[in-house]
C-alpha cells in the first residue's frame, strides 16, 4: 500500500516515516516530491486541524492515495499561544535555510525579559488521514514544556533548540531521534493515527 506525505518539508519526512514505521504500519510513505504537478495548497485556517485537513485533502484528491499531513507548532504561553498556526512563518517569510533561525530568534526576543517560571509553552501536533473516497481520521498530539533562553543541540528543526520537555533536562534537539520521537507531539499525533494506518496497510 501506498500513503502519500503531504509535504515539502524534507525535515519532515524521514522523522513521519520513523513514528509510522516504529508504530507498525507496513506500507510505502511517498514524499510529496514523488508528485512534482501536486498542487500548494495555502494554510489559510486558524487552527491546526483546519490547516492539516486542506493539506490531506487536495493531495488525496490529486494523488488518489491516501494522504497523511499534519500541521503543528509552538504555542508560548506568554505570547497568549503564539506562534501558533503562524509558527513556520513566524518572522516573515526567509529562504529555507534561514526561516528557523528567523522564527526562533524572534521568539527568543520577544521572551528576552520573561523570567524562567513564565516561559512555558507547548508543541501541538494536528495528524490527519484522508481516503480518496472521503473517509477522514484525526488525531492531536501535545507535549508541554519550557522555553530556554539559548539554543542547545543540533538535532530536531524549528524551535526544537530551546524547547525542553517536561520531565527531561534536555531540550528535543539534543535529543535522538527515536528518544525525541515517543515523547514528541508529532509522535503522539502519528502514533493514534497508526492503528487505522496499519488496518488499512
Amino acid at each position: 500500500m501506498k500513503i502519500v506525505l503531504a509535504t515539502r518539508n524534507p525535515k519532515k519526512v524521514p522523522e513521519v516515516r520513523s513514528i509510522l514505521e516504529e508504530a507498525g504500519v507496513s506500507a510505502e510513505v511517498l514524499a510529496l516530491d514523488a508528485f512534482p504537478d501536486a498542487p500548494e495548497v495555502p494554510e489559510t485556517e486558524p487552527n491546526f486541524i483546519g490547516n492539516a485537513l486542506l493539506k490531506a485533502r487536495a493531495i488525496a484528491e490529486h494523488t488518489q492515495l491516501p494522504a497523511i499531513a499534519d500541521d503543528s507548532g509552538l504555542s508560548v504561553d506568554e505570547l497568549q499561544g503564539m506562534p501558533g498556526v503562524l509558527s513556520a512563518r513566524w518572522a516573515g517569510r526567509f529562504g529555507e535555510g534561514d526561516q528557523d533561525r528567523a522564527n526562533l530568534d524572534l521568539v527568543l526576543d520577544q521572551l528576552a525579559d520573561t523570567p524562567p517560571e513564565r516561559r512555558g509553552g507547548q508543541f501541538v501536533c494536528a495528524a490527519v488521514l484522508v481516503m480518496p473516497d472521503g473517509t477522514e481520521m484525526v488525531a492531536e498530539g501535545v507535549v508541554r514544556g519550557r522555553l530556554l533562553r539559548e539554543r542547545r543541540g543540533e538535532n530536531g528543526f524549528g524551535y526544537d533548540p530551546v524547547f525542553v520537555p517536561d520531565g527531561h533536562t534536555v531540550t528535543t534537539a539534543e535529543m535522538a531521534p527515536e528518544e525525541k520521537n515517543a515523547i514528541s507531539h508529532r509522535g503522539i499525533a502519528f502514533r493514534t493515527l497508526a492503528s487505522e494506518l496499519a488496518e488499512l496497510a
